[in-house]
C-alpha cells in the first residue's frame, strides 16, 4: 500500500476487543514515519501484538501545544503521521481533535482510516431511536457547569450519548433523573470487551441499580430524548366566549375583558374578537 506523504491520518483502533483493528490501520500504522498517541503505554501495547516497532510520541496533556508545532513542522517537511486515541476514533472526545484542525489550516492533507467508536457501538445496541442523535461526550466535572449543561438540554429531543467514569456513574445517574425525568436509558458498559454488559432501564430504575452495585469499567450512557410537546387544546368559537363572559360577569369593560382573556389562551386580543363576532 502507497501512503501519501505528508499527510496525517486519522486511525481508528478498538474499543476493547484487538481483533476489531483493520487491516488497512494495521498498514497505515506500519508504514507511518512515526504515530502520535493519546497514551504512549496503551498504543505500545496495540502496536506490539501486530509486530510494529514505529516511533511512536505522546500528543496529550502539558505539552500538547509544542508537541502539535513539533508534529505540523515534520508534516511539513514531507513525513507522515499516524494518529490514535487510547480507544476508537482519534479526534472525538480526544486532545486529537486540535492535530486536526492545526494541519487543516496549515494545508497538510488528512485522511481517515476509519475504525470503531464506542458511542455509535452503544447507540446500535441501545433498543432507542437511531435516526437522530446528540453526543455529548463527557460532563464537566464541575457541578454547576454540569446542572447548567443538563438544563440547556433536557428539552432535546433527540437519543442523548454521554461516556462516564464509574466512580461518576451514580451522581450522574441521579442528575440525569432530577433534570431529564424517568426517561428509558440503555447502559452499555466495556463494550467489545469479555465483560461487555448492556442495561436497558428507567432511570429511576437505574439510580435503584447502582445503589446496590458497584460500577466498574468505562460507560457509555444512552439517554432517550424529550417527548413531543403536547399540542394545546384549539380554542372553540364557544370556549373563547365562556372566557370573556367570565370577565364580563366581574363587570370589567369589554377592552379589558378581552385583555385577561389574551392573556388566559395566549390567543391575541383581535383573534379573540373575531372568534367572539363568529360566535355571534
Amino acid at each position: 500500500m502507497v501512503i501519501t506523504r505528508p499527510a496525517l491520518y486519522v486511525v481508528g483502533t478498538p474499543i476493547g476487543n484487538l481483533s476489531d483493528l483493520s487491516p488497512r490501520a494495521v498498514e497505515i500504522l506500519r508504514e507511518a514515519d512515526f504515530i502520535a498517541a493519546e497514551d504512549t503505554r496503551v498504543t505500545r501495547a496495540l502496536l506490539t501484538s501486530q509486530g510494529i516497532k514505529n516511533q511512536l510520541i505522546s500528543y496529550r496533556g502539558h505539552i500538547q501545544r509544542e508537541r502539535g508545532a513539533e508534529i505540523v513542522a515534520r508534516l511539513k517537511a514531507g513525513e507522515c503521521c499516524a494518529l490514535v486515541s487510547d480507544a476508537g476514533m482519534p479526534a472525538i472526545s480526544d486532545p486529537g481533535e486540535d492535530l486536526v484542525r492545526l494541519c487543516a489550516e496549515a494545508g497538510i492533507p488528512v485522511h481517515s482510516v476509519p475504525g470503531p467508536s464506542a458511542f455509535v457501538t452503544a447507540l446500535a445496541l441501545s433498543g432507542l431511536p437511531t435516526g437522530r442523535f446528540a453526543f455529548e461526550g463527557f460532563l464537566s466535572v464541575s457541578r454547576k457547569s454540569r446542572t447548567d449543561r443538563l438544563a440547556e438540554i433536557k428539552d432535546e429531543r433527540r437519543t442523548l450519548l454521554f461516556y462516564e467514569a464509574p466512580h461518576k456513574l451514580r451522581r450522574t445517574l441521579r442528575d440525569f433523573l432530577a433534570t431529564f425525568g424517568d426517561r428509558r436509558i440503555a447502559i452499555c458498559r466495556e463494550l467489545t470487551k469479555l465483560h461487555e454488559e448492556v442495561l436497558r432501564l428507567t432511570l429511576s430504575e437505574a439510580v435503584e441499580y447502582y445503589k446496590a452495585r458497584e460500577p466498574l469499567g468505562e460507560y457509555v450512557l444512552v439517554v432517550e430524548g424529550a417527548p413531543e410537546p403536547e399540542e394545546a387544546p384549539q380554542l372553540t368559537p364557544e370556549r373563547a366566549a365562556e372566557v370573556v363572559a367570565k370577565y364580563r360577569e366581574q363587570g370589567l369593560s369589554k377592552n379589558e375583558c378581552l385583555r385577561r382573556a389574551a392573556e388566559e389562551t395566549g390567543l391575541p386580543r383581535n383573534e379573540l374578537y373575531k372568534l367572539l363576532l363568529e360566535e355571534k
